[in-house]
């Protein structure tokens, strides 16, 4: 019983830093364009010199 007393907050921890990681990662617009990455990559243009 006295290993509850550690893990609960612990657990309760790791799952804040998580939601705070989450809420940071769409906050900074990473999921913008979830198709743009499978469009890009069945294009036969290279991107080995990008546009100006």
């Amino acid at each position: 019983m006295n290993v509850l007393a550690y893990l609960i907050p612990v657990s309760l921890i790791l799952g804040g830093v998580g939601l705070v990681a989450f809420v940071f990662t769409v906050k900074s617009k990473q999921y913008e364009d979830p198709e743009g990455a499978a469009q890009r990559i069945l294009s036969d243009d290279y991107d080995d010199q990008p546009k100006a």
